[in-house]
């Protein structure tokens, strides 16, 4: 049924198992998210994925090289919630300090040894524009196929930087789909290199003007996350709709034990992530269905 809310997901940095096993997984922990924390069954939830990894690697992860796979986390009960809680780490700290020495003169330095060396697919992304192109072919042919249906978006560590250039590319031809909830997860946004390159393709940073609610949540122990949190750097668009930074623990853990607060799974198992697919979910849409027209202003800008 086209007219049912859609979550579409779009995947991060690294290579990934096969699609239909990511897909698989990544809906899988978004429901057993939604019973541990809500106690709400969704067998039928509906749930697409944007894949990108076949364009920047030869072949899929396999199974025996994968060491952080989907697996029902262990224990009962909802997981960990940060409640609010928002207080910068040493590495966030450090951090601004070092953002404001580069923006003071002019050398990102430290933005590139993260990028190149911990963040290297976001390195391809902007070296390689055939790869950049394609990358962002697929999430904007997934809109164009699912226009006027209820949406929301979750889009983790550099899926979040294609989400937002496509959604800001697409205010370009004065029409953009509806995006009912953009909910980013690990976000890099908050780097001084990617807020410089978005701000010299797109201009001033800022909500796209088709999200009509947009969610940022991020683990502070999640390296991707550092720097100013995205409500300070991006505007909210013509339409009064700004982003909302909501702290969350990331609480995956690799089979043998050791954790990473960057990890997908553990961002679709979060409370606060329950909770914002659940409220789409049951909410009925007051918007018109179809696209959005963006005010001239909007686009411009």
């Amino acid at each position: 049924m086209q007219d049912r809310p859609l979550i579409l997901g779009i995947h991060g940095l690294a290579n990934k198992p096969p699609k239909e096993e990511k897909q698989a997984w990544w809906a899988a922990a978004i429901r057993e998210g939604l019973r541990r924390n809500l106690g709400e069954d969704r067998p039928d939830l509906a749930f697409e994925f944007v894949y990108w990894a076949d364009l920047r690697y030869d072949a899929p992860l396999s199974e025996d090289h994968n060491r952080e796979p989907y697996y029902p986390a262990r224990g009962r009960g909802p997981f960990p919630s940060a409640d609010g809680a928002c207080a910068p780490t040493l590495t966030d700290r450090l951090y601004r300090i070092v953002e404001w020495a580069q923006e003071k003169t002019g050398r990102l330095v430290l933005d590139d040894l993260i990028i190149e060396h911990r963040l290297d697919d976001l390195w391809g992304y902007y070296e390689d524009s055939i790869f950049r192109a394609a990358a962002r072919d697929r999430l904007r042919e997934a809109l164009e196929r699912h226009a006027g249906r209820p949406l929301l978006i979750a889009a983790h560590s550099m899926g979040s930087l294609i989400a937002y250039d496509v959604l800001r590319q697409l205010e370009r031809d004065g029409r953009c789909p509806r995006i009912d909830h953009l909910v980013t997860l690990g976000a890099p946004l908050g780097l001084a290199e990617i807020k410089h390159r978005l701000a010299e393709e797109h201009g001033s940073l800022r909500v796209p003007y088709a999200v009509a609610r947009w969610s940022n949540l991020g683990d502070r122990d999640d390296v991707a996350t550092v720097g100013t949190t995205l409500a300070e750097a991006y505007a909210p668009n013509a339409a009064g709709v700004g982003v909302t930074d909501c702290p969350v623990i990331n609480a995956y853990r690799r089979p043998r034990g050791s954790v990473n607060p960057h990890k997908s799974y553990g961002y679709l198992r979060t409370p606060e992530f329950s909770q914002a697919v659940a409220a789409f979910l049951n909410r009925a849409s007051t918007a018109a269905p179809g696209d959005v027209t963006a005010p001239a202003d909007a686009v411009s800008g």
